[in-house]
């Protein structure tokens, strides 16, 4: 598609022909009736008998099912004339507006694409000194509609030809196989459900026109924006949408609280009653308030000016729902060369540390491309901040239950897969990085479920559900794992009770020289950062706690960058 053939295309005509369809569908339909009253009807009602009379009742009803089926097969066309009028007609209008805007910049476009402008600061035609800028910006517009026209004309002229063919051969006159075509037609409205194989949904929104595409996004973008398999630019826009929803929900919540109670109703012997309706009040006032202090966390992020220490963000996953679900990507996964999702433990949540949550993929996509500037490689990193499922919001009880890991599972799996599948080009070398509780999740999802990632990387874990690396499904090279001096997870008690014996009698025999080969075991398996677990061990600072693994220059974030960008640990 260039420039002029969309430009010029006639939109009209597309829509003439779709009308004498529609024609050609009543007038068809109408002598269905007719032949149905006037051949049917009658020759039911003639007592007409034997065997002649059989072959001729079986021969008219078997037309009939091929009359119906060429009727749908009709209206089918129909449809793809008209998606190929819409579709058409939106990249139409996306490239005008860009001719537009370069024609109000004082710029030229020639057919082929390339922009001109006067550079002469003198001229009366001086395009500016930020020209080169917004003609970059206007070439990748033109350029999208040129691809947007280009995929609403292959997607058009592949169901045309198809029924065409049917038409031509008489398939279309088989009722199993105009079935089949409306069926597919219908599958183009009907959205995935949730838990669809990811690729599945990437082949139905592949099989959108960039019109449809834009009216799921702006009609169901709850659904859209937290549906794995669909390209990060789309579910970023849906997204958008639905952090806007969500917030402006949250406020009217706030708002029907009303007032806050007084703290005490009496004072009963020198002590203050308190005032139940304040305590519950201020129960549901606070957790509102929460997400929204995570709502402005994204909002923040997301419009923070792009430049060398801010990639740009991309939102692929947000409700309110539960503790919330938050998915914020630095730097877009479908197209970087490596891709890295990183999974927090105990407390994630929209709200709680969701903020420095997001800093941290900001610090491991710096880490990364420092790792890949130091070897001359001009790799490209996305991080991932992936709050994904409802996580424990307390150490005990919470967080001593394997069942929070569990329960995210498939979640974890589609998410990791529709990477896969909407990734562009060649494949990215993907890591999967959990901290604390984060490890448990991603350890039972590779074990129970697999993850299609090249590198694993296990950050102060109370365990990953195995027994070693080889027990994860990926290479054992690639799994990396770290724990910091000052950690206090090596002190997660095992929940099995009988692991709990069998760790105590053989750590301390261990520790006196009486066992080379002490168990190790944490809450959920053996330690991931020991020696027994076979994993490569990632450096740590001297005093790393609990959170410091992403202090600035610290031994952990250098090597978590050069894990990420696979490149050897230093």
């Amino acid at each position: 598609m260039d420039i002029k053939t969309l430009y010029d295309a006639n939109i009209n005509n597309i829509t003439v022909a779709k009308n004498a369809y529609d024609a050609l569908f009543t007038a068809f339909g109408q002598h269905i009736e007719s032949w149905q009253h006037e051949v049917v009807d009658r020759l039911t009602n003639s007592h007409w008998t034997g065997t002649a009379s059989g072959h001729a009742h079986t021969r008219i009803q078997f037309l009939g099912t091929e009359l119906q089926a060429a009727k749908q097969e009709l209206g089918l066309i129909s449809k793809a004339l008209s998606d190929a009028a819409e579709g058409i007609a939106a990249a139409q209008s996306h490239l005008v507006s860009a001719l537009d805007e370069a024609k109000s910049n004082k710029m030229t476009v020639a057919p082929d694409g390339r922009i001109t402008w006067d550079n002469d600061p003198n001229s009366a035609n001086y395009a500016g000194d930020k020209a080169d800028a917004t003609a970059q910006a206007i070439s990748k517009r033109i350029t999208a509609a040129l691809t947007e026209a280009d995929h609403a004309d292959q997607t058009i002229s592949a169901r045309l030809s198809h029924l065409s063919t049917n038409a031509s051969n008489g398939t279309g006159l088989d009722a199993a196989t105009a079935k089949s075509d409306q069926d597919a037609a219908n599958a183009l409205s009907q959205i995935p459900a949730a838990g669809t194989d990811p690729n599945s949904v990437k082949a139905w929104w592949n099989g959108l026109t960039d019109a449809q595409q834009q009216r799921m996004i702006l009609t169901n973008h709850d659904k859209i924006g937290n549906l794995d398999g669909i390209p990060t630019v789309a579910r970023h826009q849906a997204n958008l949408i639905n952090l806007q929803r969500g917030k402006e929900d949250l406020q009217r919540q706030l708002d029907g609280l009303g007032p806050e109670p007084v703290k005490t109703l009496a004072t009963l012997n020198g002590q203050s009653v308190k005032n139940p309706a304040y305590d519950e009040w201020k129960r549901k006032h606070d957790a509102l308030d929460d997400k929204m202090k995570g709502v402005r966390a994204i909002e923040e992020r997301l419009g923070k000016p792009v430049d060398a220490d801010h990639p740009p963000t991309f939102l692929l996953g947000f409700d309110t729902k539960g503790t919330g679900r938050a998915i914020v990507a630095v730097n877009n996964p479908d197209t970087a060369d490596n891709v890295s999702t990183y999974v927090p433990g105990t407390g994630a949540r929209v709200g709680g540390s969701l903020r420095s949550d997001i800093e941290r993929s900001d610090l491991m996509v710096a880490s990364a491309n420092a790792a890949n500037k130091k070897a001359g490689d001009p790799s490209t990193t996305s991080s991932i901040t992936w709050v994904g499922y409802e996580a424990p919001q307390s150490i005990f009880p919470e967080a001593a239950w394997d069942g929070f890991a569990k329960a995210a599972e498939n979640n974890l799996h589609n998410f990791e897969t529709g990477l896969r599948a909407t990734h562009e080009g060649k494949p990215s070398n993907n890591t999967i990085l959990g901290h604390s509780f984060g490890t448990t999740t991603v350890g039972y999802t590779l074990r129970d479920k697999g993850l299609p990632v090249d590198n694993v990387i296990l950050i102060a874990s109370p365990g990953a559900g195995v027994e070693h690396a080889s027990d994860l499904g990926v290479d054992p090279s690639r799994v990396f794992a770290a724990q910091g001096d000052k950690d206090a997870i090596k002190y997660a008690l095992p929940e099995d009770p009988d692991n709990l014996a069998s760790n105590l009698g053989n750590n301390v025999a261990g520790s006196f020289g009486y066992n080379d080969n002490p168990d190790h075991h944490v809450a959920f398996g053996r330690d991931p950062s020991v020696s027994q677990f076979g994993a490569q061990i990632i450096p740590t600072s001297p005093g790393t706690d609990h959170s410091g693994y992403w202090d600035q220059n610290s031994a952990s974030l250098i090597a978590m960058g050069q894990a990420i960008a696979g490149k050897p640990i230093s």
